[in-house]
C-alpha cells in the first residue's frame, strides 16, 4: 500500500518542499524497469523523472540498503509512484532526503544523519550526508 512521506524545511528563503510517494514488494523477475541500488535491493522510479532526482532518490535509499537486504533476503523493491515539488521550492538533493525519511518510517529504521540547513546570512542551504559523502562531489570519487 502506498503511502506519502512530505519532507519540509522552513527558512528565511522560503523553504524546501518535496511530498514523495512510494510502496515497496517483494522482487519480481517481472518488473518493467527498475534500479540496482545495492545486491537485491532495488529502486523503481516513477515514469518521466530527471536523471538527477532519480540518482538522489537512490543515494537515499543506498544509505538503508545494506539493512533492507539483510531483513529482505529475497530481494526487495522500492516504487516511488510520484514525487511531487514547487520549483521555486525544490533541488535535486531533497529527492535523497524524502526517500530517507520514507525509508525510516516505513521501516523503523534509524536517522543516519541526512538533512539540509539553511545557511546563515541568506546563502541558501547546505546539505549534511551523515557518514557518507555527497554523490556529486569531486571527493567521492578520490
Amino acid at each position: 500500500m502506498a503511502s506519502t512521506f512530505k519532507y519540509r524545511l522552513s527558512s528565511q528563503f522560503g523553504g524546501l518542499a518535496v511530498d514523495l510517494t512510494g510502496e515497496f514488494r517483494s522482487v519480481d523477475a517481472s518488473e518493467n524497469f527498475r534500479l540496482q541500488v545495492y545486491h537485491d535491493v532495488w529502486l523503481a522510479p516513477p515514469g518521466g523523472i530527471n536523471w538527477r532526482d532519480s540518482a538522489w532518490l537512490s543515494f537515499g535509499l543506498s544509505v538503508h540498503a545494506s539493512e533492507l537486504a539483510v531483513t529482505h533476503p529475497n530481494g526487495l523493491i522500492v516504487e516511488v509512484t510520484s514525487l511531487v515539488f514547487p520549483l521555486a521550492h525544490f533541488r535535486s538533493e531533497l529527492a535523497a532526503l524524502a526517500m530517507d525519511g520514507w525509508i525510516r518510517r516505513e521501516f523503523e529504521l534509524p536517522d543516519r544523519g541526512l538533512y539540509a540547513a539553511s545557511r546563515a546570512g541568506g546563502g541558501g542551504y547546505t546539505f549534511h550526508w551523515g557518514e557518507h559523502s555527497d554523490p556529486f562531489s569531486d571527493e567521492s570519487f578520490n
